[in-house]
């Protein structure tokens, strides 16, 4: 073999230090994939972000009638959110003046896509509340500690919600305990009554009849249905009437909401 020349060995060289060094990141990587849960959400949000969003004629669930303000609430599951087209979406009379975005659950959980949420749906014109998944055999005054560190709430945004919907096991008297608790902190330290978000099957067991809940404004989820009535004749803020909506600049299915009032009375119940 003739020697190569000096140019074609510096390529060469260059070749194989380029080449040992894709081998290296890519093992690093690797590494980093296998130690880390978030690591890998993040790099599966990356390769499944839709290049074109589908486009939807309608929201292909029935809209209950008589509400002037809709509004959807959102997690990690929707993934990617392109809030410039949720804002843009209308059908008829039908478009979203509010969200709802989960920042924290536990003690330690933050939902990963919280942060882009929160400030891409306020920049789009959408007004907008931050919730918390509330495990009721954990502390609550560190669960309330977590949010509080993680949701800096401005004026006009919605006060803060706790999602209370599974027991975990405890007792009536505890979850009571626990989440009266957990608001109590949240008032304190946003200067505003927190609202109770839960299904209307637990908040017929847990929560109707109790005094000291009749004071908090209530979010319900309750599906597929004409209206929205609560057992203890109470008066709810928010209906969550269908988990199935399909809303532009979101790929996957979402969670529907009407607020009782007109747009002035939602803005009123802000944080000033």
């Amino acid at each position: 073999m003739k020697e190569m020349k000096e140019p074609a060995k510096a390529r060469f060289k260059f070749k194989r230090k380029h080449k040992f060094n894709l081998i290296l990141g890519l093992f690093f990587l690797g590494t980093i994939l296998l130690a880390s849960p978030t690591a890998r959400f993040w790099l599966r949000s990356l390769l499944e972000y839709p290049v074109h969003y589908t486009e939807y004629k309608n929201f292909d669930i029935r809209i209950p009638g008589d509400y002037e303000v809709h509004g959807i609430d959102v997690s990690r599951w929707q993934r990617k959110i392109d809030w410039k087209r949720v804002k843009n979406m209308q059908v008829g009379a039908v478009n979203f003046d509010f969200t709802f975005i989960k920042a924290t659950e536990g003690t330690w959980m933050v939902d990963p896509h919280f942060k882009s949420n929160w400030e891409n749906s306020r920049k789009n014109g959408l007004i907008r509340g931050a919730y918390h998944f509330f495990i009721p055999h954990l502390n609550a005054e560190h669960q309330a500690k977590h949010f509080i560190r993680t949701v800096k709430l401005k004026s006009g945004d919605l006060p803060p919600v706790i999602d209370i919907e599974e027991t975990f096991g405890m007792s009536a008297a505890q979850i009571r305990k626990g989440t009266k608790q957990f608001m109590d902190l949240l008032e304190a330290h946003y200067k505003i009554k927190p609202i109770l978000y839960t299904n209307r099957a637990f908040y017929k067991k847990y929560f109707a009849e109790e005094p000291e809940f009749k004071p908090y404004i209530l979010w319900i989820a309750h599906y597929h249905v004409d209206e929205l009535t609560l057992p203890d004749a109470s008066t709810w803020h928010f209906w969550q009437h269908s988990d199935r909506g399909r809303v532009n600049g979101i790929q996957e299915k979402v969670d529907f909401n009407v607020f009782s009032g007109d747009s002035a009375r939602l803005r009123s119940i802000c944080l000033p």
